[in-house]
């Protein structure tokens, strides 16, 4: 995470620039050209290395930072890699074809919303990964819900809900050990103290969605669709329940405490020969799709819509994105840019409340500027730790807030790895799905409405004992 690179004083202005010049070529491209992201962080790149050249960094410092922003992002990319190779795996072995037959026959549409909530929540808790949640559950569970008739974005708000809620509580997750591991925090007193803000955040969703589900339960049930996507399922695929054990492998080996990465790649091989001696396609076949995603010639458009993907081209899109948003990030956080934008946020903190919400507002505005979820527990983290010492407030508070602002808030900017991740997997953009993603800023509106109450605010003992003595006095 560190660098050789001395830091040197940027003053805000200077710093804010290359945010600005990014943040306006994001709109005009996205907005009004309707373009991708890409080129306007590969813009605000550009601007970030010339006001660290001006700066007096030397070019080789740039690149440094650009790479160790690209070094900070690799086991994310490997990641990405390995769930396009799974969609496609699992879609040619029939897998989500099957999740998604059984998925129509159980569910029913008015409770499918909550239940695809759970079943995501109980799977990131195991495997410790909302995207290796989302990549698998999450791709059959938008097959189902979108075969019912309810609209993609409300589903997906459902899968990246529960996804998140078991990401951010799972021992496991990458994530809830960083934040823990920064900032000195027993892990499960972290995730202890996370429970206080996300479950009343899950509650939320879970009723939310019940709700939803009535009204778009009532529509489904009289949907032809449904019997019809049943019918082509079977005429296009092997159905067996035996397939289900592939995910449920994937699970227990988690569970057995294997790697994620080994363990989805079990998966991989899993669904591969499942095409092969399930399916029976050719071998050539398998590797086509491990390559290049699954094809599928049907009338029914949905079904070609939640079929025709996966393979590892695509995610190179979501791998590109990435690398270019880190080399911004790497810049902006190596060059003490983002540490002059921190310094100002530090200076209006004068009471709990505001410095919570101070902590949640910074590794939200992290993940806009360096659209890296990793980032936005790292930089604050550095940031607050000492202020949340002065203040006598227990560092579970701090690590709290992290996941709060960090890790939830990140899918929401459409150009963070993760945005782009859940685009590339789901196939629902960010700003269609923000207001479905209730877990994800119910959790941050609780945790400042705790902020200012005091209520789950813990204290040092050293500083409960002087509010003791000054109550004694």
């Amino acid at each position: 995470m560190h660098t050789n690179i001395p830091q040197k004083d940027i003053y805000f202005w200077w710093a804010i620039f290359p945010l600005i010049i990014m943040i306006m070529s994001m709109l005009l491209t996205i907005v009004v050209f309707k373009g991708e992201p890409h080129i306007p962080l590969i813009i605000g790149t550009g601007a970030a290395a010339l006001i660290a050249w001006k700066h007096n960094y030397k070019w080789k410092e740039i690149e440094e930072m650009m790479f160790q922003g690209i070094r900070l992002a690799l086991p994310a990319v490997i990641i990405i890699m390995l769930v396009g190779l799974t969609i496609g795996a699992w879609i040619g072995g029939g897998i989500v074809a099957t999740m998604i037959y059984y998925g129509l026959k159980i569910i029913s549409p008015s409770i499918f919303l909550v239940t695809i909530t759970i079943i995501c929540s109980i799977v990131a808790l195991t495997v410790g990964s909302s995207w290796a949640t989302m990549g698998t559950i999450g791709v059959a569970g938008m097959g189902i819900g979108i075969s019912m008739g309810i609209p993609a974005p409300i589903v997906a708000g459902a899968v990246i809900s529960g996804s998140y809620f078991g990401d951010k509580m799972s021992p496991l997750s990458d994530t809830t050990n960083l934040a823990a591991g920064l900032t000195n925090t027993d892990l499960f007193i972290h995730i202890k103290h996370m429970l206080f803000t996300t479950i009343p955040g899950l509650i939320i969703a879970l009723i939310v969605f019940a709700y939803i589900g009535k009204d778009v339960g009532k529509a489904s049930i009289e949907n032809a669709s449904i019997a019809q996507t049943i019918a082509d399922l079977e005429a296009n695929f092997t159905i067996s329940p035996y397939l289900l054990l592939i995910p449920l492998l994937v699970i227990i080996l988690v569970i057995f405490k294997v790697p994620a990465i080994p363990a989805i790649a079990v998966g991989i091989v899993m669904g591969f020969l499942a095409q092969i001696f399930i399916q029976g396609d050719s071998i050539a076949s398998g590797l086509h799709v491990l390559q290049k995603g699954y094809s599928i010639e049907t009338s029914n458009e949905m079904i070609a819509e939640l079929f025709n993907r996966g393979g590892l081209m695509s995610m190179m899109y979501t791998v590109s994105m990435t690398i270019v948003a880190m080399t911004f990030g790497g810049i902006m956080e190596y060059s003490g840019m983002l540490k002059a934008i921190m310094d100002q946020l530090l200076k209006i903190v004068k009471t709990t409340g505001s410095l919570i919400t101070s902590t949640i507002s910074a590794a939200f505005l992290t993940n806009a500027t360096c659209s890296e979820q990793y980032i936005s527990i790292v930089v604050p983290s550095r940031m607050f730790m000492n202020v949340y010492k002065e203040k006598g407030l227990h560092s579970k508070n701090l690590s709290r807030s992290l996941e709060d602002g960090g890790t939830l808030t990140s899918v929401f900017i459409p150009w963070n790895t993760c945005g782009v991740f859940i685009y590339a997997t789901l196939d629902v953009h960010a700003f269609s799905y923000a207001p479905y993603a209730i877990l994800n800023y119910t959790v941050p509106m609780i945790a400042i409405l705790y902020a200012f109450s005091g209520f789950t605010i813990a204290k040092t003992a050293k500083a409960k004992q002087n509010d003791y003595i000054s109550e004694a006095q």
